[in-house]
Formats: C-alpha cells, structure tokens, sequence
C-alpha cells in the first residue's frame, strides 16, 4: 500500500455548510450543499452557479434520462423529482415515518438507471438510518435499515455490486445485486472495518478497474481499494473531512470537502474530524486533486 501527498487546486475556496455529492453528468460537474438545500453547477470560466435553492436540506440528485433539466434528488425525508423552476414532485417521504427526525443523505443512480440514497437521523441516533431504492416506475423501496449514517452508494459498471459506507460505525459494506430487477442477492457483507484513528469512510466511487475509492472523513485522505478488501493506495489532501467525487474526462478526480455539520457528530472519530476541519484552511471549499485515474461513466436516473 502506498500513500501520498496529492497536488491540489482550489476550485472553489469556502461558502458551503457540508458540500457532497459530486458528480460528473456528460461533462457537467453538479454537487449539492446538503444542509443549505442548494443545488450547484461548476462552470469552466464562471465558478459555481446556483440551479436550485430548496427549503430542506439536499443530499444528492442525478438527472433524469427522458425529462431534460429534471433532477431526482434524495431530499428533506424523502425523493422527489426537481424540476428547472426549483419545485418538487414527491414521490415518496418514508423518512416522515420514522420515529425520530430524520433526513435523506447521499445517493446516486445505479448502471440500469435506478436511484439509491441512504438517511440518518439528524442525531445520528445508532441503527435509525435506511437505504432507498427508487425503481423507474417511481416506487420508493426501502433495502436496508438497520444502518446509521448511509453514504455512498457506488456501483460496479456491471451493476452487480453495491458499496455502501455507515460512516459513524466505521463499516463499507457490499452488497451483491441482481441488475435486472435491483433486488439484494443475500444480505450485506463487510468489505472493510475501519478502526480508530483512521477516520471514517464516507463518499465513494467505482473506478474503470473496479477498484473503490473512498474519502475518510476526518484522515484528510481519500483509499482505494482492490475490489478483493485490500487497500491499494491513500492519497492525502489538504481536507479533514473530504468527500470523493466521480473524475472528470481531463482523469482527474475532484474532492470535496467541506465543515462540520451540526449535529452530525456521533462517535469520537467524527468530533476529532470536526475539530481538525475547523482550524483547516481549507474548510468548506472544492479542491481538484490528482493524480490521474479513470472512473466509469456516472449513470443518469430512469424515470
């Protein structure tokens, strides 16, 4: 396993409460300010632009393939689809069903065009957290619970496996899917078990050799690893908390990384990452961070 200082460029310096959910669509690179509920663009030549603007927090959007400027987007207790004007279509707000107040978090469309996103609550109370699957019909099904801070999820090409991060417990799970129907084939595996002082596993994503990518939220330091559990490669950044992003065709990938949220620190490891990423320089902002490697296409949602 090597590590390694990576070379860094501020794309964009500070103004974001807790950014995430970076991704590359056709050449367009989108992320969302979760807590805020703001949705963004990355212009070449213009910075960031505003696209949206909601009265509850946005963990993650993806487009959707048939309705162009139509975002599915994993928000407030629920997924919805955001349109151009910035209103909301629920199709489901399961989160308004649990018995503590609770949010969606990360999420991302799978190779066939479904879209999965995770939940916690806003204490992150342990085992109060979910996994969604929203089907191209619009049903919203409910995979796994049990999880308590969701992140991720990350396919492989093929769409047969999942990876999925409970970040306060310290755990990347696989799961192993059935690409036609989405279907869980089995229960949950562990992939990797992060101990203390190694932070905690956070975004991710699937690069073209199928190896995992993911940020460690409070390690200032983004792994990879070899899809049979071994890590292959840290690459530190100048972040506590950073949030991995899917590369750009230029092969190099963006990260996050972003503040502390507020009441979003459960376990130890977590305040330790909080307090670092309040004395960082960089706290809040976008970094682009080398060096180069090659992720697979990020997919657009079925709707």
């Amino acid at each position: 396993m090597t590590s390694t200082a990576v070379p860094t460029a501020v794309v964009v310096d500070g103004g974001y409460e807790l950014a995430e959910g970076g991704r590359w669509f056709e050449g367009r690179y989108v992320y969302v300010d979760i807590l805020s509920g703001r949705l963004f663009e990355l212009r070449d030549g213009t910075g960031p632009v505003q696209l949206a603007g909601l009265a509850v927090p946005l963990g993650a959007v993806a487009p959707v393939s048939d309705r162009p400027d139509t975002w599915i987007a994993a928000a407030g207790t629920g997924i919805a689809l955001l349109s151009a004007d910035g209103t909301l279509e629920w199709l489901d707000r399961p989160e308004d069903r649990t018995p503590l107040p609770s949010r969606m978090n990360d999420g991302v469309a799978d190779p066939a065009g479904r879209f999965w996103a995770g939940s916690m609550a806003y204490d992150a109370t342990p085992g109060e957290g979910s996994l969604y699957r929203t089907d191209p019909d619009g049903a919203v099904v409910r995979v796994l619970d049990g999880l308590t801070i969701a992140n991720g999820p990350a396919f492989t090409t093929d769409g047969t496996t999942m990876y999925l991060a409970d970040t306060a417990v310290g755990t990347i799970l696989r799961c192993r899917i059935d690409p036609l129907s989405g279907d869980l084939s089995g229960g949950p595996e562990t992939f990797a078990r992060l101990g203390d002082g190694e932070g905690s596993p956070d975004g991710m994503t699937v690069d073209d050799e199928g190896c995992l990518w993911v940020a460690m939220w409070g390690a200032g330091a983004v792994r990879r690893y070899h899809p049979d559990g071994r890590l292959l490669q840290t690459l530190t950044v100048p972040a506590p908390p950073p949030h991995v992003g899917v590369s750009a065709p230029q092969r190099q990938p963006p990260v996050h990384h972003h503040g502390p949220a507020r009441g979003e620190e459960p376990d130890r490891s977590l305040r330790r990452g909080a307090e670092r990423s309040r004395t960082s320089r960089r706290n809040g902002g976008l970094l682009l961070a080398g060096p180069a490697l090659m992720c697979a296409r990020t997919p657009r949602a079925s709707r």
